[in-house]
């Protein structure tokens, strides 16, 4: 018998992706914002219920455009912070392993090559508020972080920063990494190589310009790449 994923922001394109790469291993639930918002628990723990999942991946959140969360700081607490508190206590309540997506945005983003165990210290609202959807689930033990250097693809920018350097992997590569890290704990860096967004890009979009942080009028930090040898030592023991 196939086991279950129950997976949050279902209309997303990290969702989709994960049905895509998991579909045939996996039986997969991804429900509607209509039909599991995580702003509401009944809604929660009814699709919990229903389904009787293996696994929460917790997907939603709000995420781009980036400046929405120094706006609107409020909107993004509420979803992506105290969402993630109602998703933690509900998983907690009916034993079920949680995943959660976070990023590598809580890294301070000054000297890069960071580690799980150094310090975190977002620069932006986004990353503060992913940081405390994490502090949530560090609450509860049966569970997983996995902090991604997420990329849309395609890139959806002309340019790309030549000046920022990042793990960048795009979200299909990142949904097959996921679905092989349903039972680890704790928190697992997900990425590639670490170079330039302009390099990443350049590689798969020929047509991408090379802009700066200046010129994008950008708060990114000139280094958030990560170390990913725990990720590539338990790729070794499989």
């Amino acid at each position: 018998m196939r086991k279950k994923i129950l997976i949050s922001g279902g209309l997303g394109k990290f969702a989709k992706q994960i049905m895509l790469h998991g579909s045939e291993s996996f039986e997969i639930s991804a429900p509607s914002r209509q039909s599991m918002d995580i702003r509401n628990p009944r809604q929660i723990y009814s699709n919990i219920i229903r389904f009787n999942p293996d696994y929460f991946i917790h997907a939603a959140a709000m995420t781009r455009p980036m400046k929405s969360h120094e706006i609107a700081p409020m909107k993004s607490m509420k979803l992506n912070i105290e969402g993630t508190c109602n998703v933690v206590e509900a998983c907690s309540t009916t034993g079920l392993k949680l995943l959660y997506i976070s990023t590598d945005y809580v890294y301070p983003g000054k000297t890069g090559n960071y580690s799980e165990e150094d310090g975190v210290l977002p620069f932006t609202k986004y990353g503060w508020s992913k940081l405390g959807g994490e502090c949530a689930v560090k609450m509860y033990d049966n569970s997983l972080i996995l902090r991604i250097a997420m990329c849309e693809k395609p890139f959806p920018h002309p340019g790309a920063m030549i000046d920022v350097k990042k793990s960048s992997i795009f979200s299909d590569e990142a949904a097959k990494i996921t679905l092989q890290l349903l039972d680890e704990f704790g928190i697992i860096n997900i990425g590639g190589p670490n170079q330039s967004i302009y390099d990443f890009v350049k590689t798969h979009q020929e047509e991408v310009k090379p802009i700066t942080r200046n010129s994008a009028n950008s708060k990114m930090m000139p280094d958030v790449s990560m170390n990913t040898e725990k990720l590539n030592e338990i790729s070794r023991r499989r």
